[in-house]
């Protein structure tokens, strides 16, 4: 099938050279330093907001969700516009340099006195906080709006455009591929344990104008790093709106919903594809048969001479009838990991506010944790995993499964919602220690909180350990999902779907505060004072029932080319591996 790719510069050459390798350290490299710039500048968000903006607790927490999830929400739109209009390249050029300037605002909003309340010690005041005027919101809102178009951009795009530049019809490009959502995924933890130490610890301890400044320098050298490999990037061609292929499918299967399908879809059926197309070949599958109607020759359709419908909106083909298969049989494994995803958003919100109210003393040293920084255990288990499974797990299990990535991506999803599961039951277990030796053997008093307990921040190891490693295997396991599953046309909006899931699940969790925060006790301000445990096992039993979801999907689910289901393919019994064909 050919590909339309252009290289960036080359336009004459008539054979595409892929640069693979050669292209990694810009694309990599700018990947990093982004990450270590939104990161450095998100990470510590719920502190900033909190400590500078003077925010309460509930307010910031439920600006820092909505911030999360409108940035990963936008990734859809940003995805449409580069598979449609812009490409891939141009997108990232764009969002890079929004990306820049909105982190340029923060770091104002922290080095400029007037942009920023009073701090409360500065006020003078016995009274509450002063909160920001409406116009110094503005200017922060304006610096998270700007975020929010970089990273609507940059998340969809940057991981397939990576992608791209490995040949996928050579073994060795597509095991380079496998091996590069691992490994890109690997060079993302690392921006963000770099993130979670040295940056947090500047803005905790330093200043918060030079905490902000230094990633917003970072974020300059991405966007350098990015266009200094313009000359050797393989670049893809937007081939249309996938979308309208979509609409098509729709409207001409409505129209046909009376006729009668034939007996061999497959043969009888229009399958004309057109040559320019970049999609692979996609063979016949048996679900959602209605959309095959979509596919049915009558004598009112029309043939163009070179083969293709004269009236796309009555006549598609069986190939953009599979392609849309893809996208609906994708939906719903995507609603299962937005609700996964809520055991991550409670470990980034929630578990800095018990870490400000427990001991977060380096040993018998004077040192401090700073509160975000115990994420950093999460990034830790993720980076040391990571090459472990793809160097050492993955060899031994392709030798025993005879799979490409050693078990399905869907199997690799399954085990790490289990370990989700383990990790709020482990997280509710920590919290009751906690809240018990803050009432009964407290050693201080957090401002504006309450007793800070005498159980050392480290009890929340286990946990934040537990979630780096279900992360690397669900959140990995989506990137390599969505990339392989969507059209080579839409793969861009396949990477969106990660990010928008994320997005969701921010939004879910917030109206999950929101509702135990009005309709019980349980989420005060003083954690000693509510049961943060209780909606911890609440959320053990939504991931419960979500795992349930998932399995039954996943025995249902047609992987893109196979005409068999993932039970048959090896989702959940591996003797089915015979029925292959």
């Amino acid at each position: 099938m050919a590909k339309n790719y252009e290289e960036a510069v080359t336009k004459d050459e008539s054979e595409i050279k892929y640069r693979g390798i050669k292209a990694m350290p810009f694309v990599i490299g700018n990947e990093t330093f982004e990450k270590l710039g939104t990161i450095g500048t998100s990470s510590n968000l719920l502190v900033y907001l909190t400590t500078v903006f003077n925010m309460k607790s509930i307010t910031a927490t439920t600006l820092v969700n909505v911030f999360n999830g409108t940035t990963n929400f936008a990734t859809l739109p940003g995805a449409f516009l580069s598979d449609t209009y812009f490409g891939r390249y141009k997108t990232l050029g764009f969002a890079s340099v929004a990306s820049f300037l909105g982190m340029l605002i923060l770091t104002l909003t922290a080095a400029v006195a007037n942009l920023h309340p009073p701090s409360c010690e500065a006020d003078g005041k016995s009274g509450p906080c002063i909160g920001p005027t409406p116009w110094q919101m503005a200017f922060l809102l304006s610096g998270l709006g700007l975020l929010v178009v970089g990273a609507g951009g940059i998340r969809p795009c940057n991981l397939a455009f990576g992608a791209d530049q490995f040949d996928p019809n050579t073994e060795s490009g597509k095991k380079a591929t496998n091996s590069f959502f691992n490994w890109y995924y690997f060079t993302f933890t690392f921006a963000m344990m770099v993130s979670l130490t040295i940056i947090v610890y500047v803005q905790s301890n330093v200043s918060w104008a030079w905490g902000l400044g230094i990633p917003t320098f970072l974020m300059f050298l991405s966007c350098a790093l990015f266009f200094m490999g313009t000359k050797i990037y393989m670049i893809v061609k937007p081939d249309g709106s996938p979308f309208t292929t979509a609409v098509r499918v729709t409207v001409a299967a409505v129209k046909k919903r009376g006729l009668q399908l034939p007996e061999q879809p497959g043969i009888s059926l229009f399958n004309y594809v057109p040559k320019s197309s970049i999609n692979s070949k996609i063979p016949y599958t048996d679900q959602f048969r209605i959309l095959n109607k979509a596919a049915i020759m009558t004598n009112e359709d029309k043939i163009n001479p070179d083969g293709s419908a004269a009236n796309p909106w009555g006549l598609c083909s069986m190939q953009q009838v599979e392609e849309i298969k893809c996208l609906v049989r994708v939906v719903p494994i995507w609603i299962s990991q937005v609700i996964y995803y809520v055991t991550h958003v409670q470990q980034q919100t929630y578990t800095v506010f018990q870490a400000l109210q427990s001991d977060r003393h380096l040993g018998n040293t004077g040192f401090k944790i700073p509160a975000a920084s115990y994420t950093i255990f999460t990034m830790l288990a993720l980076t040391f995993w990571i090459p472990i499974y793809d160097r050492l797990i993955v060899p031994k299990l392709r030798k025993i499964t005879g799979k490409e990535g050693g078990i399905t991506v869907l199997q690799k999803m399954g085990i790490g919602m289990v370990l989700a599961i383990i990790t709020m039951l482990v997280s509710g277990l920590v919290e009751e220690k906690r809240r018990s030796l803050a009432l009964s053997n407290p050693i201080g008093m957090e401002e504006r909180r309450g007793a800070i307990s005498s159980m050392s921040g480290f009890w929340f190891v286990p946990q934040l350990s537990l979630i780096g490693l279900s992360e690397a295997c669900t959140v990995i396991g989506q990137v390599e999902f969505y990339y392989k599953q969507f059209p080579e046309n839409m793969r861009s909006i396949g990477g969106s779907f990660l990010f928008v899931g994320m997005a969701m699940s921010n939004y879910l969790s917030s109206f999950l505060v929101s509702i135990v925060h009005h309709t019980s006790d349980w989420l005060p301000e003083d954690l000693n004072k509510g049961r943060l445990d209780y909606f911890y096992y609440v959320v053990v039993v939504l991931e419960v029932l979500n795992l349930v979801y998932f399995v039954v999907l996943a025995r249902w689910f047609k992987y893109k080319g196979s005409g068999g289901s993932a039970s048959e393919i090896g989702m959940e019994n591996m003797q089915s591996e015979k029925h292959l064909v």
